[in-house]
């Protein structure tokens, strides 16, 4: 289930507090700055650090160039 536009305009990384790249094929939320990735189960966003994980270089490229991503944030 896709993640909302009002809830996508509000979300933040906890950890460096910047923007998410979210990934609607994958169902994802993506820092690229930090090259972690944190899952969307359901409709709900699982964004706690112990929970995120490292991309691969092939994820980094492919969602970075992805022309389907959403930013988060204002």
């Amino acid at each position: 289930m896709a993640l909302d536009s009002f809830l996508l305009a509000l979300l933040e990384d906890p950890v460096d507090h910047g923007e998410l790249l979210y990934v609607p094929a994958d169902n994802v939320l993506y820092n690229p700055r930090l090259r972690v990735v944190y899952q969307v189960r359901g409709s709900i966003a699982v964004l706690l650090p112990d929970e995120s994980r490292p991309v691969t270089d092939a994820e980094h490229d492919a969602w970075a160039s992805d022309p389907s991503v959403v930013r988060t944030g204002k």
